[in-house]
């Protein structure tokens, strides 16, 4: 069963979703200053960036960390 995370805002927003808000928020070259991975930074895709953030569980959470400050941004 699935519980209900009314104060959670990554509940229900898959990585993919997040990476693209982010790719249209900042664009790839902001994403790879602000984030400083390959993927971010030489020949940038969804699809690349995807797969690395799966199996790098630290780089995952920076993306999720810089997801929330935009989403906190965006309500001031």
């Amino acid at each position: 069963m699935t519980q209900e995370q009314p104060n959670n805002p990554l509940h229900g927003v898959t990585l993919e979703m997040i990476l693209q808000q982010l790719v249209a928020h900042y664009g790839w070259d902001e994403l790879g200053r602000q984030i400083d991975i390959r993927c971010f930074n030489h020949e940038p895709s969804i699809a690349s960036s995807l797969k690395f953030l799966r199996r790098t569980p630290w780089a995952r959470e920076r993306v999720e960390l810089l997801y929330l400050y935009m989403l906190r941004s965006a309500m001031r």
